[in-house]
């Protein structure tokens, strides 16, 4: 490939020359090509998912399965939602979107460490120290990308946290981490165009010569994306992370701290064609004075970006076509300690799921009186993604093959939850 940067040439028209190869970014990504015609056809009718993680473990017996009366129960009450499901009452402005919800009071799984929990929360697996699963923000960006061939930006956004990564499916479909008003570090160069072109085709001059002698892998993916970051530096597409164009009540309707704006840079970003975004409100590991934290501080945001997001997901008529998932590594044990707080408990907690043809309004699975075991059949992490994927229309019968020859199913063959799905 000719690389020279003649006097003249623009950054559009290198760009066009340089498809396929590479630059070093934050993550990389792999993005169809920019196909303007039809780009309205392509607009409808293409899902997504939203993922609210909550790092550390959330009480969800504080949050969505109380248990008033019961010694393990805590000082806060349930209210009516306009579902079928009750939830905390620090929580009404969510309790009138939950027609679009449901939540999940049966999940039961065995991970209730920090690290392996999130790992396999993330993936359906279990670690192993002999393959890398891929996240399912990964997979459900590799299987929803041929939806939108004109989407410029990355099909996988982590706003406020790192994300999981794209295991043995290569950093192609790694999380594209930004923070929550949407800025991406070491994307603006101070460079006028005829030196950063200069130095793109001395990198990937470099990089390509390396790719070849080793036959690297991680160095081939590496090569794949400089074009590609040109791009993104000048796309229009880029707009969808610009949170600060949103009229001031918006951004007051969602909140100002990091994870409300967070939230509305998830619509942005939906709305623009973006398969998967992350969202990581983290904090929850509340060993200590649980409930003076939920009542004063993570309730109120979670309450006003959470109800916001789902609101205005259903009001632009997305909801139908969007997932919206909110789950951390585990729960919170029953037992209130000396601390006041609660520990890791990874037996009978809830997760909750809307959108796309998933089943709102609903309270599926029970747990006992006072939440320490769960009375219903089982749901794992598995099972979760199954259902999210039968809403997205992915086809959770794919196989992928590991590095090391092992196949793998998406979601590893977990079943549905057949109450959420039609």
């Amino acid at each position: 490939m000719d690389l020279s940067t003649p006097n003249g040439m623009t950054r559009r028209h290198f760009m066009s020359h340089l498809a396929g190869s590479s630059a070093a970014a934050a993550a990389a990504w792999t993005l169809g090509g920019n196909i303007a015609a039809q780009a309205d056809e392509m607009r409808r009718n293409r899902k997504s998912a939203i993922l609210l993680w909550m790092g550390g473990g959330p009480p969800t017996i504080d949050i969505w399965d109380l248990k008033p009366g019961a010694p393990t129960g805590g000082p806060f009450r349930p209210i009516s939602t306009t579902g079928n499901a009750q939830i905390c009452e620090h929580m009404p402005m969510m309790a009138q979107q939950m027609k679009h919800m449901s939540v999940v009071r049966s999940m039961s799984t065995r991970e209730a460490d920090h690290s392996r929990g999130s790992y396999y929360m993330h993936t359906g697996y279990v670690p192993n120290p002999n393959i890398e699963h891929p996240s399912y923000g990964s997979v459900v960006a590799h299987e929803l990308m041929d939806q939108r061939p004109e989407l410029e930006i990355p099909p996988f956004v982590s706003v406020g946290g790192a994300g999981a990564g794209p295991g043995f499916l290569g950093m192609a479909w790694s999380p594209f981490a930004v923070t929550s008003n949407g800025r991406i570090r070491n994307l603006q160069m101070k460079l006028d165009d005829q030196r950063l072109l200069q130095r793109m085709a001395a990198l990937n001059m470099i990089e390509s010569g390396f790719a070849k002698r080793t036959r690297d892998t991680p160095a081939s993916e590496h090569a794949k994306v400089l074009g590609k970051t040109l791009d993104l530096m000048t796309s229009e597409q880029m707009e969808a992370f610009r949170v600060e164009k949103e009229p001031d009540e918006v951004k007051e309707r969602y909140g100002t701290d990091n994870f409300g704006q967070g939230c509305l840079l998830a619509r942005r970003l939906v709305e623009a064609g973006v398969p998967f975004v992350e969202v990581d409100l983290g904090g929850w590991d509340l060993h200590n004075n649980v409930h003076a934290t939920l009542k004063d501080t993570k309730l109120p945001n979670l309450d006003r970006a959470m109800s916001a997001l789902i609101e205005d997901l259903a009001q632009r008529e997305l909801i139908q076509d969007t997932v919206v998932m909110w789950m951390g590594e585990f729960g919170r044990t029953p037992r209130i300690n000396a601390n006041a707080g609660r520990d890791h408990f990874a037996r009978a907690w809830s997760c909750v799921v809307g959108g796309a043809g998933i089943n709102g309004g609903l309270a599926v699975g029970e747990t006992n009186f006072d939440g320490t075991a769960v009375e219903t059949e089982p749901y794992s992490s598995e099972d979760l993604m199954t259902t999210v994927c039968k809403g997205l229309g992915i086809s959770t019968e794919t196989t992928f093959t590991s590095n090391n020859g092992r196949p793998m199913k998406i979601a590893g063959g977990g079943k549905l939850i057949r109450e959420l799905v039609a």
